[in-house]
């Protein structure tokens, strides 16, 4: 049997095919592989770009804006230091604001964002916000110190080319209370008055690098708040009552010399400086300067008996006005009569005033008044500080009419300073608002005996006692004053109805520390006043409820006016041979 084997069936080539699909393949991954590359390179060429225009409005377009808002002193306000009362209460501080800003050249459409503007902030007008937003320039302000709704007002709005930068903004957490002392800054934070305008350097700590004087402490004043509310709140009270045009006060340390209280009425708000009118921030206490009137009697009488001109017990006839050429010197209450030195005081005396002055003689008072500091301006810490008027030529009826506080001007700081003098035991400290260590020791100058200031703490008590200046009594204290009325110069002639009055006083006045000044512009007489409206019934009650308030502050304590001690302490005779 033959067995038959089938012949192997030939296998087509599997390689050949395999290297046609390996090519087709290599061709396919070749044409994808190009692809990404030309997409990966678009990508890459993008995103190059978007972040160039990164760089180039976060760091180079974003330096030049700062540098144009530097160029054009639109830098954010400079941060500032605080200012202090005296016990450490809050006066001046800054507050973190934000405020808008625009870059015009990145706005969209101007008219547009214009409107969506001021329907934020409608206080700016569309016109003006257009016109900004139209400009080339590269940063520009459009309102400085939002408050926090108007920020998210703004915010919501969405509007490109506008956004908002940390800001500083003064604020004065007391409003209105301590104004004329402070001053106010500008809308940069640099000082225009007061306190903020004469310590502008000091205050500013962007600069305070050299010395450690400017390192950013805070700058403490001499002023109480609590002393400074109860002299407003009195002097207020007397300026409606009367019908009054202004008041000015000030209450000093007659020992330091420091500022306790300065007030002048009508007063601002340094938070809104800009709203306030010339009248109500013209300072009254240290930029005003006016004739004080019988207030002078107290330096004549303290010239007199220094000089030895007249003793206690001496006096002078003032039955008959005092004519001199084309003037007639009289009395407001006259008596008729010889006086004795303390009625002149007690009285106010114009008559006895002018004749004591004539026997000290023109050159001695004018170099008395001098040496008190009321021949120049106020050695005082504000810019706001009045130039003294004087007459130019001292002659006999100027050393009359300067006897009783005419024809002369000086600024209520002034007369309040020299005062100090009269009861401290004679030595003249110059007025600072700058609060004093207590280690200090005063640097004053001798201006009388302390004698003569024993002679007129005495006088002042007794013009209380049974004087013109009985309402200026304070139950509990021992207080002592001179009242002043002088009638205002207008339009060159004197006018009776145009009054300026005044009381000035010190407590307690057995070992006097305080003294204290009310001034009133032109009051007019009431019903309770019965038509009367000199110092005596108007600055007088304030001089007493001012002492009544803050003597229990400072830590004076109440005493029997009428014990024995007291009594002997302040006696002294009204009539020694008159």
């Amino acid at each position: 049997m033959s067995v038959f084997r089938r012949k192997p069936r030939a296998i087509a080539p599997v390689a050949e095919t395999k290297l046609q699909w390996s090519d087709d393949a290599e061709q396919i991954l070749e044409n994808g592989r190009n692809r990404l590359v030309v997409v990966g390179a678009v990508f890459a060429l993008a995103f190059t770009l978007v972040g160039a225009r990164l760089i180039d409005l976060a760091v180079l377009q974003g330096h030049d804006a700062n540098q144009t808002a530097l160029n054009d002193e639109q830098r954010p306000s400079a941060e500032r230091a605080d200012i202090l009362d005296r016990n450490g209460v809050v006066l001046a501080t800054n507050l973190i604001t934000a405020s808008l800003f625009a870059e015009p050249r990145r706005v969209l459409d101007a008219a547009d964002a214009a409107r969506k503007i001021v329907l934020a902030l409608p206080e700016l007008n569309e016109q003006e916000v257009e016109k900004k937003l139209s400009g080339g320039r590269a940063f520009i302000w459009l309102k400085r110190h939002l408050t926090p709704k108007q920020q998210h007002d703004v915010n919501a709005l969405g509007v490109p080319g506008v956004g908002f930068r940390d800001d500083r903004k003064r604020v004065y957490p007391h409003g209105n209370l301590v104004a004329h002392v402070l001053g106010y800054t500008g809308i940069d934070n640099e000082g225009q008055a007061g306190i903020e305008l004469q310590y502008d350097e000091q205050l500013s700590t962007v600069t305070q690098k050299a010395s450690a004087a400017t390192n950013g402490d805070p700058l403490r004043l001499s002023v109480d708040v609590r002393v400074q509310f109860a002299l407003q709140q009195e002097l207020s009270r007397a300026v409606e009552e009367f019908s009054a045009l202004g008041a000015a006060g000030i209450v000093l340390d007659a020992v330091t010399g420091e500022v306790l209280a300065m007030v002048s009425l009508p007063d601002f708000d340094p938070n809104q400086a800009r709203t306030a009118s010339s009248n109500a921030m013209f300072n009254r206490a240290s930029l005003g300067v006016y004739e004080m009137g019988s207030t002078f009697k107290a330096f004549t009488t303290a010239m007199a008996l220094d000089a030895g001109t007249v003793k206690i017990g001496g006096g002078y006839d003032a039955t008959k006005p005092l004519r001199v050429a084309r003037f007639t010197i009289r009395d407001d209450h006259p008596k008729k009569r010889w006086l004795s030195v303390p009625e002149i005081f007690i009285y106010s005396s114009n008559i006895g005033a002018a004749k004591m002055a004539v026997d000290v003689g023109a050159e001695r008072q004018k170099e008395f008044l001098g040496r008190l500091g009321l021949l120049q301006r106020a050695a005082l810490e504000l810019p706001e500080v009045g130039r003294p008027i004087s007459p130019s030529r001292w002659g006999e009826i100027s050393t009359m009419t300067v006897a009783f506080g005419h024809g002369i001007a000086v600024s209520p700081v002034q007369l309040t300073s020299a005062m100090a003098a009269m009861v401290n035991g004679g030595i003249r400290i110059d007025p600072t608002l700058m609060a004093k260590q207590p280690m200090d020791t005063p640097q004053g100058t001798r201006v009388i005996k302390t004698r003569t200031s024993s002679i007129m703490k005495r006088l002042m008590r007794l013009n209380v006692e049974e004087g013109t200046g009985s309402k200026a009594k304070a139950a509990g204290y021992l207080v002592g004053g001179k009242t002043g009325t002088a009638e205002k110069a207008v339009a060159g002639s004197y006018q009776r109805k145009a009054l300026l009055s005044s009381f000035i006083g010190a407590f307690p006045m057995n070992d006097p520390r305080y003294v204290v000044l009310a001034v009133i512009d032109e009051p007019k007489g009431t019903k309770k006043s019965f038509g009367y409206a000199g110092g005596g019934w108007t600055a007088a009650p304030v001089f007493g409820r001012v002492v009544s308030r803050i003597g229990p502050l400072m830590g004076v304590a109440p005493v029997d006016e009428e014990s024995k001690s007291v009594r002997n302490a302040m006696f002294i005779r009204v009539k020694a041979g008159g």
